[in-house]
């Protein structure tokens, strides 16, 4: 028997349609969640089968119609699957075959077995090296000019040269979702002009404004998928939310919705916000990668198919979910993938409802929690025998302090008075919330001068009124010489207070599969997935603040402002603890910090980098050695404007991200 996934005559079948029930109701949503209103989003609730969000699903889940994977509201019978060349393509439709070939195939003895793996080994996939493993087959495609792929290599059909065939192909690979819906990745120009898909936007060369350039192409492109997607609409298609980079298409059958996003690669740049683009430039673009940073796809269609081919299998391994169109949606999408495991099995916090900010009576501006900048003019001391400057920062901090930390969740509690200040006294310490404190001046405090105040909404010559998370608040309790100032709860003067009945680690399995996952990508030298992870926590993690990101109901949980908050004071304060220590052995204080990087004067042989590998640990982030010129620019430097001049050209070889800064 030959493998389900060789090559077949797709486009040569008769243009019959099938009406048989979908292949998997893991792939499809009652007609009630779909009321989608954010056109980026989508989630299966809890109460959907999700059988295909298992990390070991493979290309059998789609080809065979009682797999274990088939949630029991469809009937396997009925199922359609894919033809292979033994079928009589003559008796057959475009969506599907009898399923009895197929069940003598499940049931056959060992030697059967053998005997395909012997046609497979014959027939090996379009690409063995790197090997890109099968867990991404069945639940996405790649399509080039040349022809379409499962993500592991094997050839499936020829070239896609018209939406009518686009819908054949879909319909035919019934696949299923993976903690996203399934895709269908457009590489290369060449294939989008197959499809009608052309746009000329202009070159980036003939604008001032790349972000004009980009509105213009992503009006272009979405004006040519209107016109050109009518096929598929006519064919029982619906389109959730304007089409661009993404066109995610749905089609309902019976109570049931099956959705599937069809991913044009050529044109992802179109789509910009701080996930994709940063200071006028082309930043991170996904699992696609990042042009600035070399780890875009290869030029050449076919090695670019391949090397997609591997990241959406790594991603499927290690995350157990499809990369979303943004990192920040993938993060989510895992998000969601452990909320339904959790959900069904009774166990580990399941949190439903967004968190937002409650009404605050004298909220800051900006961040609740900033991130702290700050720099300073370097003294003789700092000076004297230093030929390097480094800039070090806490390995993935926002990762590290994501699993560390316990968030509030459920319907906050206002406190005020005595019984917000009672609150803070617990056997465990203060609970989870928002603390309105006065913070003292800074020069009423014994703090070290060479480093920034311990909150960045302290003032040095009066005192401040503010709300800070808990997080902050256990930090200003600290000893000085960990980075806090010693307070006592009473010397904050508590007034008001907002406490969430609930707390846990919500996000500890989160984290630890993405650190998981970030080992395996740094231990293999995979560059690509290990900035695509950072993107992922990151986008995430910077997405909790802002509620229109998630204004799809099954996604709502997502917007949780104060979690981020106090990632940000947990790195925050984890940094000043860590530069007393550097103080204390070391005898060098830093000239400058954005986030949680920080930036010293060394000499030739000193080292101030944590050993340990664990996240949230300082490693070094850039070292260049000092010209005179460097160094006389620096130790000459008259405000904090010429020391930032004199660091951005030492650096200026380097990365131009600092730290967690980019979200």
């Amino acid at each position: 028997m030959s493998s389900s996934w060789e090559q077949i005559p797709l486009f040569a079948l008769p243009e019959a349609t099938a009406t048989a029930s979908p292949s998997s109701t893991d792939d499809l949503l009652p007609d009630d969640d779909v009321l989608l209103t954010d056109d980026d989003a989508v989630s299966v609730d809890a109460d959907v089968c999700v059988a295909a969000d298992r990390a070991d699903s493979k290309s059998a889940v789609a080809a065979h119609p009682e797999s274990p994977e088939q949630c029991d509201v469809a009937e396997a019978d009925d199922t359609p699957t894919p033809p292979t060349p033994e079928t009589d393509s003559e008796a057959v439709d475009s969506e599907g075959v009898d399923g009895d070939e197929e069940d003598d195939d499940a049931a056959s003895s060992d030697t059967a077995g053998n005997e395909e793996a012997g046609n497979d080994a014959a027939d090996p996939p379009v690409w063995e090296t790197p090997p890109a493993g099968e867990d991404a087959d069945g639940h996405a495609l790649i399509v080039t000019a040349a022809g379409t792929y499962t993500p592991s290599g094997r050839e499936l059909t020829g070239p896609v040269d018209s939406v009518e065939k686009l819908d054949k192909l879909i319909r035919w690979a019934s696949l299923t979702p993976l903690g996203a819906p399934a895709q269908i990745w457009v590489v290369g120009q060449a294939a989008c002009e197959l499809l009608g898909w052309i746009i000329d936007p202009g070159s980036e060369d003939d604008v001032d404004d790349m972000e004009a350039l980009r509105n213009r192409a992503a009006q272009e492109l979405t004006a040519v998928l209107h016109a050109t997607l009518t096929p598929m609409l006519n064919a029982g298609w619906e389109l959730r939310g304007e089409p661009g980079h993404v066109v995610h298409l749905s089609r309902s059958i019976g109570n049931f919705t099956s959705m599937v996003d069809v991913v044009i690669e050529p044109y992802v740049w179109t789509y910009w916000n701080k996930d994709f683009g940063w200071h006028n430039r082309v930043g991170d673009m996904g699992i696609l990668g990042s042009p600035t940073a070399g780890t875009y796809l290869p030029d050449d269609d076919l090695p670019a198919a391949r090397e997609l081919g591997r990241r959406l299998a790594w991603c499927a391994t290690h995350l157990g979910v499809l990369p979303g169109p943004t990192p920040a949606r993938t993060g989510a999408a895992l998000v969601d993938k452990i909320k339904r495991e959790r959900t069904r099995s009774g166990k580990g916090i399941v949190v439903t409802t967004p968190g937002s900010v409650p009404p605050l009576d004298g909220a800051p501006r900006g961040d609740l929690e900033p991130a702290v900048g700050w720099t300073r003019v370097p003294d003789a001391q700092d000076v004297d025998g230093a030929s390097r400057l480094v800039s070090i920062d806490q390995r993935a901090a926002y990762l590290a302090s994501a699993g560390m930390l316990e968030f509030g969740y459920g319907q906050p509690q206002h406190l005020t008075g005595g019984a917000a200040a009672a609150a803070a006294v617990g056997e465990k310490g203060a609970p989870f919330g928002l603390w309105r404190i006065t913070l003292p001046p800074g020069q009423t405090l014994s703090l070290p001068e060479k480093l920034p105040l311990p909150h960045p909404h302290m003032l040095t010559n009066q005192p401040v009124q503010t709300w800070v998370t808990t997080v902050s608040l256990d930090g200003l309790c600290s000893p000085v010489a960990d980075g806090g100032i010693g307070a006592d709860l009473d010397d904050l003067d508590i007034t008001e207070a907002w406490v969430y009945p609930q707390q846990g680690r919500a996000l500890d399995k989160w984290a630890k599969i993405l650190r998981e996952a970030r080992k395996a990508a740094v231990d293999t030298d995979d560059d690509a997935t290990k900035r695509f992870l950072g993107t992922c926590y990151k986008g995430y993690i910077g997405r909790m603040v802002n509620p229109d990101m998630w204004t799809a109901k099954q996604m709502q949980h997502h917007h949780q402002p104060l979690w981020r908050a106090s990632i940000i004071a947990h790195c925050r304060w984890r940094g000043r603890r860590v530069a007393m220590r550097i103080a204390r052995e070391h005898g060098r204080w830093p000239v400058r910090t954005v986030t949680d990087s920080w930036v010293y004067l060394l000499s030739g042989g000193e080292d101030i980098a944590d050993l340990s590998d664990a996240l949230g640990k300082m490693s070094v982030e850039k070292d260049t050695l000092l010209t005179d010129t460097l160094l006389s620019d620096l130790a000459s430097a008259q405000d904090v404007h010429e020391v930032n001049l004199a660091i951005k050209a030492a650096f200026a070889d380097e990365d131009e991200d600092e730290g967690e800064g980019v979200l």
